[in-house]
């Protein structure tokens, strides 16, 4: 991976209790295990002269790019996450899927549970016994076998569009190496095409209660190419 560019030139949104910032994809927001680049390790970029760095908020997937939501200070924090929790907090993501979607719009409630095996890593998969999670969607346009599509999370669990995408439209995002693949395909020693995955956290609203609330748009990356034009 490119190394990017330094975080403080990805930030969106910045006042005395919340960062937003403009991750970029193929960044994880924790360091992995088997070490490497990541948000956590140059959160230093982030203190902007606070002795306290800043704490995200929640977390995007390595190769998702957007809005990622960061408290400065214990207050703020405490009060984002209850905002989280009363889903309060609006997120839209853009994605393009490897289908033409018919219907222009619906809501996907798919209970999901995480699986995993010592030779295939782990995943999401749809299990009556899991947890509940909501999508709405929004088709955009259609051209040439795909979709571009605008999620809209309920909840938020983890990898909740990408198995929402392809085993609730039935249409998995573009470039995702995992869950264009039945759920019982072995997955180890996969890698993304060089286009990457498209899935891009593209809008976020928090609430402040008497201050504005936080209202944050990443622009689409580059990688979304012919699609930027229906934007």
């Amino acid at each position: 991976m490119t190394r990017p560019m330094h975080l403080e030139d990805r930030i969106l949104f910045v006042d005395g209790e919340a960062i937003v910032i403009d991750k970029p994809a193929g960044l994880p927001v924790d360091a992995p295990r088997s070490g490497g680049d990541s948000v956590e390790a140059r959160i230093e970029e982030l203190s902007l002269g606070f002795k306290r760095p800043p704490v995200p908020m929640h977390r995007l997937d390595r190769d998702t790019s957007g809005c990622l939501l960061f408290a400065r200070n214990p207050k703020a924090r405490a009060r984002f996450q209850q905002a989280f929790e009363r889903g309060e907090v609006a997120k839209s993501y853009l994605a393009v899927v490897d289908g033409e979607i018919v219907e222009e719009e619906g809501l996907i409630e798919l209970p999901i549970a995480k699986v995993s095996s010592a030779a295939g890593g782990w995943r999401m998969v749809v299990d009556e016994g899991g947890k509940s999670s909501a999508t709405r969607w929004r088709r955009l346009a259609v051209a040439d076998g795909q979709s571009l599509v605008e999620f809209r999370p309920l909840s938020g669990r983890t990898h909740q569009i990408r198995v929402h995408a392809a085993r609730g439209l039935g249409a998995a995002i573009v470039g995702d190496p995992v869950y264009s693949l039945p759920d019982d395909a072995e997955l180890g020693g996969m890698t993304l095409p060089d286009s990457g995955m498209l899935l891009h956290a593209w809008k976020l609203v928090m609430p402040r209660g008497d201050k504005p609330a936080i209202d944050v748009t990443a622009p689409v990356p580059d990688r979304f190419g012919r699609w930027l034009d229906f934007l």
